[in-house]
């Protein structure tokens, strides 16, 4: 089966990089799978792809150096099999707050004896390897989302549930459920005193933490210790190259270049 190269980088202690997927785009989903990125997330919980939309993306993503995965809208078994079966390596479980949670959510991603996950990769036998049905196990991450004051107070305990492979911190959420404004780039006491909070579990129990970032805070969160850091989503990469490109043509600097297919 192919290697998932985000696990191997997290034992090994590396920071992973990653783009977030809000539209329902397989061309962008593609291009954005050869961009250099460590990984690719399509969001199907705040973003705008359904099932079907999500199973194109991640097929125009198969051959792709990028590991695909899949935040999936809620911490259910059947979406999480579905979106195992279409070939994510790896699943975001949004508004895990307690162990028995965690563990549900590590169950929907595992097949027997470690988890409940039915059988039938109907795409990702075919685009992850022959040998997906012994393989999965040890390849496929299990990523509960820690956003909420009560996660975070439990989240030793859950750090502890064994087929965790990395916690990702909502930004949004957490602030909100700290009685803060969302903020991409939250830098608040009490945020940051809840970030250290979760990364230091996760290095306790030898997994790593992730959070949803900006261009401009990735860097700051890395050196924080976060080890998954999505450093921004299609619409948003999308929207500042058109914004400083029509600047540049403005104000007389457009740098030259070509656009592909012109």
């Amino acid at each position: 089966m192919r290697e998932n190269t985000l696990k191997s980088a997290w034992l090994g202690g590396e920071s992973t990089m990653g783009l977030w997927l809000t539209s329902t785009s397989p061309l962008m989903a593609r291009r954005l799978a050869h961009s250099g990125a460590d990984y690719v997330c399509v969001d199907m919980q705040h973003g705008t792809s359904d099932y079907t939309q999500a199973l194109a993306m991640l097929m125009a993503m198969e051959r792709a150096p990028a590991v695909p995965i899949v935040r999936v809208p809620w911490n259910e078994p059947g979406i999480i099999g579905r979106v195992l079966d279409a070939g994510a390596m790896g699943v975001i479980v949004p508004m895990v707050n307690t162990v028995a949670e965690a563990e549900a959510a590590v169950r929907a991603c595992r097949y027997p004896p470690h988890g409940s996950r039915s059988n039938g990769p109907i795409i990702a036998a075919d685009a992850l390897g022959p040998d997906y049905a012994t393989g999965a196990d040890q390849q496929i991450v299990c990523i509960p989302m820690i956003e909420t004051s009560e996660a975070v107070s439990n989240v030793g305990a859950i750090a502890r549930v064994p087929g965790i492979d990395a916690f990702y911190v909502g930004p949004g959420d957490l602030s909100r459920s700290l009685g803060l404004v969302p903020d991409l780039e939250q830098m608040a006491p009490t945020f940051v005193a809840a970030a250290r909070q979760i990364i230091d579990a996760a290095e306790a129990n030898g997994i790593a933490a992730g959070i949803h970032s900006t261009p401009a805070m990735s860097a700051a969160r890395i050196d924080f210790g976060f080890r998954m850091v999505t450093v921004t989503s299609d619409l948003q990469a999308a929207e500042m190259f058109a914004r400083s490109s029509i600047e540049a043509v403005r104000s007389g600097d457009s740098g030259g270049g070509s656009a592909s297919g012109y």
